[in-house]
């Protein structure tokens, strides 16, 4: 055994005649009076392999450890198939089994299960054909990231998972301390491992702006962390976030890097994921297939905040939440822009600044920032981003206005002291974008462990 054996995704393609191994996991085994037939899977696609076992190919006692969710190797020859469902079979002359599964106590038999008692096996369902379609679909959208700005010569970085600056100016962050929270003493942050408070990062971007104004174009993929107490669908205490950075950048070159970054990745994802979209598009999400290439063959709509707000309140809809100039957009509000009003992608623009962050550069109102948001059809945002503010005074206003630390930024501040420059960026959660290319409706289903509000198990 090395790392040249094949997949059996290469054995699919392989011409009948051939002598092969096949390794994996049993799905299930089917037996009749002179046959037995087993489903095999080893991840490496969506389609199981049939594995043939003649009478008296495999003795009898080891035809019995080959229960559901056996690991094993088979050695055989590759026929055609007689039926429909696949190509080529395996007519086995031999087998080995690695590791037995128990069938009174494996967990994940064949008849179907909630998605909130997998979760609570979610060390064993990635080999269902929910959870390995997801996770290989996530192992390509993230290796298309890498190769989208890896081709426009963006050079990827590593900000520290632990900082001192909130970049969000949102409060809801994790604490990083050695002291004992049980200990009921009052900590003292100047005693602390760092000497001073520290938190779990909620975004890479600030180190990402020192970066990219040194080697003009950047971008993060990693980890970030918000501790908001938050149970809904749509949110994890620790999440992946991609985050590009360009010198040299406006508002509008940054949202045509957005609208090419996602209709590329999604469609690098249709290209090579197709047996997985294709389950997707039958059991989860009816239409997915062809939203996702309406998606990647449409030009984005462009509209400012103040013009989607006209919008919303003359649409007589009764929004749960209400419409109006200064009301952060909803949900529901989005999808009803992107579906019902316009029907693809929107890219919203120029948001008020009491709703935005603090970074975000001011327009020549004094009301609304460069701020870009792009939503989404069935989903919602999907990445929101703006032009950074790289005026200094500008940015000690708001700093002060928002009531955040001024001492700590300074180093931020340096660079609107040495060097300034027009640069712009956004931020993508990639786990959004997973629910979105695969249909899933709950984001805990679409990271391998999930971190929310009482649950860190695994």
């Amino acid at each position: 055994m090395d790392y040249r054996r094949s997949y059996l995704r290469d054995l699919f393609a392989a011409a009948p005649g051939a002598e092969v191994e096949a390794y994996g996991w049993v799905k299930t085994r089917r037996d009749s009076k002179n046959v037995s037939f087993v489903q095999l899977n080893d991840g490496s696609c969506f389609n199981d392999l049939q594995v043939v076992v003649p009478e008296g190919a495999i003795d009898e006692s080891t035809l019995k450890r080959i229960t559901t969710g056996a690991c094993v190797r088979f050695t055989g020859t590759l026929v055609e198939s007689p039926g429909g469902k696949q190509a080529v079979e395996l007519q086995a002359k031999g087998v080995e089994v690695f590791g037995e599964a128990d069938p009174a106590t494996y967990p994940l038999q064949k008849k179907g299960a909630t998605m909130e008692f997998l979760r609570e096996i979610a060390h064993l369902r990635p080999r269902g054909n929910t959870f390995g379609a997801v996770f290989r679909v996530r192992a390509q959208a993230a290796f298309a990231i890498h190769e989208f700005f890896h081709r426009r010569g963006f050079h990827y970085i590593h900000p520290p998972i632990i900082t001192a600056s909130d970049a969000e100016g949102a409060g809801a962050m994790f604490h990083v301390t050695t002291h004992d929270p049980y200990a009921g003493k009052p900590a003292d942050p100047a005693a602390d491992f760092f000497g001073k408070p520290a938190f779990l990062t909620v975004s890479g971007q600030l180190e990402a702006e020192t970066l990219a104004l040194a080697l003009t174009n950047v971008y993060s993929f990693g980890p970030t962390f918000r501790a908001e107490n938050s149970n809904s669908a749509r949110h994890l205490a620790e999440f992946w976030m991609v985050e590009p950075e360009q010198a040299f950048c406006s508002l509008e070159g940054n949202m045509n890097l957005a609208e090419e970054f996602l209709k590329e990745v999604i469609g690098a994802v249709l290209d090579r994921c197709a047996g997985d979209l294709e389950f997707f598009n039958q059991r989860i999400e009816p239409e997915l297939l062809s939203t996702l290439s309406h998606v990647v063959n449409s030009p984005f709509e462009r509209l400012t905040y103040t013009e989607a707000i006209k919008l919303l309140e003359a649409s007589g809809e009764a929004f749960e939440f209400p419409v109006f100039w200064g009301a952060d957009l909803q949900s529901e509000h989005e999808r009803w822009l992107t579906e019902k009003k316009v029907g693809r992608p929107v890219i919203l623009t120029d948001y008020p600044k009491e709703i935005k962050a603090f970074y975000m550069r001011q327009n020549e109102d004094g009301k609304t920032v460069r701020a870009m948001d792009v939503l989404a059809p069935r989903i919602g945002e999907i990445i929101g981003g703006s032009q950074r503010e790289e005026r200094l005074d500008h940015l000690e206003a708001r700093i002060t206005e928002m009531g955040l630390p001024m001492e700590a930024y300074w180093w931020y501040l340096d660079l609107r002291r040495f060097g300034s420059a027009p640069h712009a960026g956004f931020g993508l959660g990639f786990e959004r974008l997973l629910m979105y290319v695969t249909g899933m409706k709950n984001i805990r289903d679409v990271i391998p462990y999930h971190r929310t509000p009482g649950s860190a198990e695994f």
